[in-house]
């Protein structure tokens, strides 16, 4: 009888053991699978965007971003004040492509402190910062509709993004350091043999067929971004390239390797575009991005390294600073 009742304590208990095993793993697994699936910022739909006076000017934002030069480009039927380019050139959908530069962290995180401007900026200035860099044109008048409806699409898109949170997925994604000089000769191949057929041998990109916007940007040239524009950091186009570039790729399925994005980015940020300096960035020199290329810098390295890179050596020197 004693032996029988031990035989089934043992069962019960290796039973338990079993059972606790087991509520571990799937709770382990139901939460990296929560972490998988909520971690990701995911556009609202625009269907749900009400038809009450904002959600007309949030579907006037939204246009505004997919076609800026309908409104606002050297044919626009509002202001010609920008280069041709639409926001949507850079910020893919509509600013909602996941890693396309999107503006899912954006309501959440401004006003906030930058460093390239040294100020607390608003929704409004960085809008206008991309309008006069990389769309190499002039602000919006503050109180303008179009300025107020830009920013209530990206207000809107950020609805449920809690304030403080730049969700994963939002904005573009960082590319390790190449640990050599990124490669113009070999970004050049890559252009051509994955770009070109978009942007055009020449980089000029191609106008749609009503002329006034473009179908696809162009990359260099007067109508494309400026030297003051972010995406003019090779850091910035290695990240938007890989996860975006050629056409048809997502941040899922890429088809560049990181070396490639480097490169291709090195050689398109190396042809001829408007320059425009903004000699008020970055005031506190030492916070400079290590990819930023114009000087002067707190290092002892060149514009030409700073441009190319290898960047770990310029990051090494600032950590042994630091650390003085």
């Amino acid at each position: 009888m004693k032996q029988i009742s031990f035989r089934v304590l043992w069962s019960m208990v290796l039973l338990g053991l079993i059972l606790v095993v087991v509520k571990v793993f799937f709770s382990n697994q139901v939460k990296h699978d929560k972490k998988s699936t909520e971690a990701l910022w995911l556009a609202p739909d625009t269907g749900m965007i009400p038809h009450t006076p904002n959600g007309a000017m949030i579907r006037y934002g939204r246009d505004l971003i997919a076609h800026t030069s309908v409104y606002l480009g050297p044919k626009g039927k509002i202001a010609v004040i920008s280069n041709g380019m639409n926001c949507q050139n850079c910020h893919l959908d509509a600013g909602t492509r996941l890693w396309g530069n999107n503006y899912g962290g954006t309501a959440s995180t401004y006003p906030k402190f930058r460093e390239r401007s040294g100020m607390v900026e608003s929704i409004a200035k960085r809008v206008n910062d991309c309008l006069i860099r990389s769309l190499n044109g002039n602000a919006l008048d503050s109180n303008s509709q179009e300025l107020r409806a830009i920013i209530a699409y990206i207000q809107w898109l950020g609805k449920d993004v809690p304030k403080g949170y730049k969700p994963p997925g939002s904005g573009i994604k960082e590319l390790p350091y190449l640990e050599r000089e990124a490669d113009t000769i070999k970004g050049k191949l890559v252009y051509v043999q994955k770009c070109s057929k978009c942007h055009g041998e020449n980089g000029m990109g191609k106008l749609s067929a009503s002329a006034v916007e473009y179908e696809y940007p162009p990359l260099w040239g007067e109508h494309s971004y400026n030297t003051g524009a972010g995406i003019y950091r090779i850091s910035r186009f290695a990240g938007y390239v890989k996860s975006n570039m050629p056409f048809g790729t997502d941040y899922s399925k890429t088809q560049l390797t990181d070396e490639e994005a480097w490169d291709v980015a090195a050689f398109v940020n190396s042809q001829p575009r408007p320059v425009k300096r903004f000699p008020e960035d970055w005031p506190v020199i030492s916070t400079k991005p290590a990819d930023h290329p114009f000087g002067p810098f707190s290092d002892t390295f060149s514009e030409q390294q700073h441009k190319y890179g290898p960047f770990g050596p310029i990051l090494h020197q600032r950590d042994k600073q630091h650390i003085k």
